[in-house]
């Protein structure tokens, strides 16, 4: 995660880190290192599947440049997922169109879901009326630096601006507008960023009872933090009813997981210092979230409890999903 996140969605990520974007690929290719961004074939090949580099980027699409990077980072086998945004319906849709496969910690450091521009969110309710395959992949739309970024010809990195927290300051979030109604092509994106034919078989309106029409593109998996902290239970279900076969159970655990710590203040890093009370992790002073110390076999059981669904589908968003998500679900995920 980072360092080109929004500034006003960053968490517990420290301000003076962020950056933005602005040669693309190149600026990623900077900070992670050329040959650690390298394509899969090629550091399979150079290091005999021992050092895999960089394979998931989380990154805030409305950030100038990053969109640029997408289509570049899924060809080359890296999962961008979109996080710590505030990426409108439109922006995050061309994102997962350009080849975004996988959403940061759902509900967590996005705008909130709304009727008129769900967002992130929106992802997992996307309607193949807005998505058809018949409508052409976007252009990359004009990025402006969002508040409290670098304008043009300044350092490409962002000002500290002190905030007691941004978890709950909906203010920080730019005006909500409606979905543009923008569109038309005759391709569509995989999650590994090749851009192919779409075959056309179901139209918008069709009789074939209980399917859904044909859509330019697969909705995005989602990550869930399922501590009962991050996600009320009633969103945890929500999401789940919305895109099952997309749920992917993570932790966002950090260092300090030890399920026999105690609860108290622990030293973290810079002269900050972060609370552990039960399984909610937050910095010294504010209610900011600052990861979790849940264990995943505790989020299995959670999310079970909070979907009423089996504990095989539970296990299911903590194996097979998100060996699906990094493309690996032939090697990973299952027992066989």
């Amino acid at each position: 995660e980072g360092p080109f996140i929004n500034h006003d969605k960053r968490g517990a990520h420290a301000p003076p880190f962020l950056l933005t974007a602005p040669e693309g690929i190149k600026s990623f290719e900077d900070i992670y290192g050329e040959r650690n961004l390298a394509e899969n074939e090629d550091w399979l090949m150079a290091s005999g599947g021992q050092n895999a580099g960089v394979r998931m980027i989380t990154a805030a699409p409305e950030i100038e440049g990053v969109m640029n990077a997408i289509g570049e980072l899924a060809k080359r086998g890296i999962v961008f997922s979109i996080g710590h945004s505030v990426a409108s319906s439109e922006v995050a849709t061309t994102a997962v169109r350009y080849g975004a496969g996988i959403i940061t910690h759902l509900f967590n450091a996005m705008p909130q879901l709304h009727h008129r521009d769900p967002s992130i969110i929106g992802l997992l309710g996307a309607s193949p009326h807005l998505s058809s395959p018949l409508s052409p992949l976007p252009p990359i739309p004009p990025q402006k630096s969002p508040k409290g970024t670098p304008n043009a010809g300044s350092p490409s990195i962002y000002t500290d601006v002190l905030h007691s927290s941004e978890a709950f300051d909906s203010t920080l979030t730019p005006p909500l507008s409606p979905f543009s109604l923008a569109s038309p092509t005759s391709t569509t994106q995989s999650l590994s960023g090749v851009i192919t034919p779409l075959k056309v078989g179901r139209s918008e309106l069709h009789l074939d009872k209980g399917q859904v029409a044909d859509m330019a593109f697969v909705r995005p998996f989602y990550g869930l933090i399922v501590d009962g902290v991050h996600s009320h239970p009633n969103s945890v279900r929500l999401a789940y009813s919305a895109h099952p076969d997309g749920c992917v159970l993570i932790t966002d655990a950090q260092k300090i997981l030890d399920p026999s710590l105690q609860d108290g203040v622990y030293e973290w890093r810079d002269g900050q210092r972060f609370v552990k009370a039960g399984y909610k992790l937050y910095l010294e002073g504010t209610n900011t979230l600052a990861g979790s110390v849940v264990t995943l076999d505790a989020c299995v059981r959670n999310f079970s409890r909070y979907t009423g669904c089996s504990l095989g589908e539970a296990i299911k968003c903590a194996t097979y999903n998100p060996a699906k998500c990094l493309g690996l679900e032939n090697r990973k995920g299952t027992l066989r």
